[in-house]
């Protein structure tokens, strides 16, 4: 599976505003890990012994959509309750930061990249599965059959690598046909529309009118925003 393919948080967190409470849950959402088919049921009761030898894994949890960070909180407080120290190591909300570009506002975000899913490290056994699965908020395990299904170490790298990419993301929420002003550059204050744009480059293409005529001019994607 390759997370590249999996759709971001409909709902970011922004980091320069205050977070909002979230009172209510926000529904199950099933995310895709890059598969052509939906990641495998939840399981709600565990049969069967260890994971693949006796080593920790990373192993996906489904909780409730939105209360990701609330569900590792309380997941991390069982451990130390639980002594639960030597079997499970880590519990992590797989995020990204985002430049989100809309009406010529500019803010940076925090995507969580699998709504409705964390990502918890641990040995499974009957006493790990029983800590983690019946903390408030989850609802289940995601494996194969009856017994939970840990990652592939080639998946976990992606994301971790994913999450720790140093530069942003830039999401651009113009399309094709749409009037931009540029705010950057030779061609600052210059009305056009929108030609062409190249997610991968963080690229746009602008037909400006110059001297009469109609010029491409292609810009970065913080160099314009909505006319």
């Amino acid at each position: 599976m390759d997370p590249d393919d999996i759709d971001f948080d409909p709902e970011p967190i922004y980091l320069d505003e205050p977070p909002e409470d979230e009172d209510e849950p926000a529904g199950q959402v099933r995310a895709s890990f890059g598969s052509e088919d939906a990641l495998p049921d939840e399981q709600d009761v565990f049969i069967g012994g260890p994971g693949e030898g006796d080593g920790r894994q990373w192993y996906v949890v489904h909780c409730y959509s939105g209360y990701e960070n609330k569900v590792r909180h309380a997941i991390e407080q069982r451990i130390e309750t639980m002594g639960m120290q030597d079997k499970i190591f880590d519990v992590v909300v797989p995020t990204e930061e985002e430049i989100e570009v809309r009406e010529g506002k500019r803010r940076t975000v925090e995507r969580r990249v699998f709504p409705g899913y964390i990502l918890v490290q641990m040995i499974m056994d009957e006493d790990s599965w029983y800590v983690v699965r019946n903390t408030p908020g989850v609802t289940g395990f995601v494996g194969m059959g009856n017994e939970p299904t840990p990652l592939r170490p080639e998946e976990v790298n992606q994301i971790m690598k994913r999450m720790e990419s140093e530069a942003p993301k830039i999401k651009f929420t113009f399309k094709q046909g749409q009037r931009v002003r540029i705010i950057d550059g030779p061609f600052n204050d210059f009305i056009g529309t929108v030609g062409d744009v190249d997610m991968e480059r963080h690229k746009v293409r602008v037909l400006v009118n110059f001297f009469g005529r109609e010029t491409p001019v292609e810009l970065d994607f913080l160099q314009v925003e909505k006319a």
